[in-house]
């Protein structure tokens, strides 16, 4: 049986930017941090809620502990990623949080689903949406 999102992850060329991007503009703090042989950092764990996470690797790192050349574990053309949400409350203050910290943020929208929504896009212009359930969330329903 399937209980919820695990982890999502990504690899980039970009770890340091996206370290900021996830952990000061998002707010998102790392649980656990993986280490090369060497004691360098090459990965976190950002706690995205519960036992969920988002997974970030520097891209030299993961071929250092695992192999392969840079770019061979990198995203292949064709994949089919769209984007990840991030459910949130009080989509307005989360907003105006991320603006402040930096970031474009479209305006909050009401989808088809009936859930108020945001988007931004992460360093690596990885699409993130942002979606505050309301009384007319299809999810809920």
């Amino acid at each position: 049986m399937i209980t919820r999102l695990a982890h999502l992850c990504f690899q980039t060329n970009r770890f340091d930017e996206m370290t900021a991007f996830y952990r000061d503009t998002l707010g998102l703090p790392i649980k656990f941090s993986l280490r090369l042989p060497d004691d360098r950092i090459f990965g976190h764990y950002f706690v995205l809620g519960d036992n969920s996470f988002l997974e970030l690797f520097d891209a030299a790192g993961a071929c250092e502990m695992w192999g392969g050349t840079p770019g061979s574990r990198s995203p292949t053309p064709g994949q089919t990623y769209q984007h990840f949400c991030l459910e949130v409350e009080g989509i307005a203050d989360v907003r105006r949080t991320i603006i402040e910290a930096g970031c474009d943020v479209t305006d909050i929208t009401k989808g088809m689903d009936g859930s108020l929504q945001a988007w931004i896009k992460d360093p690596d212009g990885n699409d993130i949406e942002l979606m505050e359930y309301t009384r007319d969330s299809l999810q809920l329903a």
